[in-house]
């Protein structure tokens, strides 16, 4: 009976709120943020009308409580963060008794991550996407971009991942990691169920497809070539690992006699679609190369950092290149991405103005390039989608146009995401989730987890 009425709790939530107010609603356009005071109507998932109040004005008084209206507080509204390279089969990956030497990127693929991936399953990838949707929301992650490897699970597995995913009203581009690197039969079926959620997935607004690569150094030349054939068919995009530890380059010269990046080129897979993950150790001309295919690299510096693979040298790559935001698979909040590019700017030395300059333009190539898979990514402008997320911040000084950016990194990414919206429904109302029990699926978390933790530590 109490589930019962949960639920209903729950739809009538879901059902009710059509406007916020007393919020900064950093609008987008012209490459710009253009912060305004005031409230943001919506209906049937389309902002109807914004409302221009003077926030000297707003005196913070809590109002007589009604269900269609969620009062802000004086917080800000932004639009919502995007995950650019997640990888949710890692979700489970805590606390494991790691055996083997872990002193570089290839041992900690051979001891930890390919250990990993074989021992999954359909429940531990299930149980996996629920802790990634709930850890995304609360970090107002609500587009996801995720690179998945179950080598024992392949079939079927990235459905299981997108139904998790859709069901919670969040949006993804999923993709299955090929690789050579468990023998033919394996590869053959990744790149089956590749093509097979290619396929599957066309006509859905919300679930968009991507094709799978691991890194070039695991990928033969005859697996390169199949897959391009499928990818300029379709015209999609891939999802790449690219020289995140200067051995991909190094095994893929001595197999191939070709850089990671010079073979993607070859086979004709960079495109204006496809996300080159890491690129810690591209050169000036991979750059220069990159460029001119207008494919993003999904930057990870936490990842890195904990790989010890090395952080990028920001001066070597141009302006042009887009950057965008990833975890690694690490967490959920790509927001951290963001300030530790930033931070590590400023240890390069680039001057504040010119630090900001650049997180400007990550800002921007991000909402460009979630636009090239959702058409109808939202600028938080009358006739968008109304999916936005609130901030757990009041500015402390005037919000405006020129200072946004101060307030970003010093004051809103130290903060905690408040409240969640997509299509005017509320995924989290004031840093508690809605539609999801908790409890219920943290017990089947720790259920699969445990499995997990045996199996693992099983392993030799």
């Amino acid at each position: 009976m109490l589930a019962k009425l949960e639920q209903e709790s729950i739809s009538k939530v879901k059902s009710d709120y059509k406007q916020i107010i007393n919020a900064w609603i950093s609008q987008v356009s012209d490459l710009k943020v253009k912060p305004i005071f005031g409230d943001v109507h919506f209906s049937n998932g389309i902002i109807e009308r914004i409302i221009k109040k003077d926030f000297t004005e707003y005196s913070g008084i809590k109002l007589q409580k009604d269900n269609s209206v969620y009062n802000a507080g004086g917080r800000v509204i932004t639009i919502p963060n995007i995950n650019f390279h997640d990888h949710i089969y890692s979700r489970l990956a805590k606390g494991l008794n790691i055996k083997g030497e872990t002193n570089s990127l290839e041992n900690i693929l051979s001891n930890l991550w390919w250990k990993l991936d074989k021992i999954l399953d359909k429940d531990m990838i299930e149980a996996s996407a629920k802790m990634a949707v709930s850890e995304s929301i609360k970090n107002g992650v609500t587009y996801i971009f995720d690179h998945h490897s179950s080598p024992n699970c392949i079939s079927g597995s990235l459905t299981l991942l997108a139904n998790e995913i859709e069901k919670n009203n969040l949006r993804a581009v999923l993709c299955f990691e090929s690789s050579d690197r468990n023998g033919k039969k394996k590869s053959d079926e990744a790149i089956k169920e590749n093509i097979d959620f290619c396929n599957q997935i066309k006509n859905n607004t919300n679930i968009k497809s991507m094709f799978g690569l691991h890194a070039s150094f695991t990928l033969n030349d005859d697996t390169l070539s199949r897959i391009s054939e499928f990818v300029n068919r379709n015209d999609i995009g891939i999802h790449i690992h690219i020289d995140e530890d200067k051995a991909d380059s190094k095994i893929s010269l001595g197999k191939y006699h070709a850089k990671a990046i010079d073979r993607l080129i070859k086979y004709k897979l960079l495109n204006e679609k496809t996300i080159l993950a890491h690129g810690v150790h591209l050169s000036k001309s991979d750059f220069k190369k990159i460029s001119r295919f207008n494919s993003a690299i999904a930057v990870n510096i936490e990842s890195n950092m904990n790989n010890s693979v090395g952080i990028h040298s920001f001066k070597n790559i141009p302006d042009e290149i887009k950057i965008v935001c990833g975890t690694d698979g690490m967490h959920a909040n790509p927001t951290e991405t963001i300030k530790l590019i930033f931070l590590e700017l400023r240890q390069q030395g680039f001057s504040f103005a010119d630090t900001f300059s650049k997180i400007k333009n990550i800002y921007f190539n991000q909402i460009d390039f979630a636009r090239r898979y959702f058409p109808d990514f939202p600028l938080l402008n009358i006739g968008d989608r109304a999916d936005f997320i609130v901030w757990d911040y009041v500015p402390p000084t005037p919000l405006t146009e020129n200072n946004f950016w101060g307030h970003f990194i010093y004051g809103m990414l130290n903060r905690q995401v408040q409240s969640v919206f997509q299509t005017g429904i509320p995924l989290m109302i004031d840093k508690k989730l809605v539609g999801i029990d908790e409890q219920k699926i943290n017990l089947q978390i720790n259920k699969q987890g445990t499995r997990l933790f045996n199996k693992f530590n099983k392993q030799r």
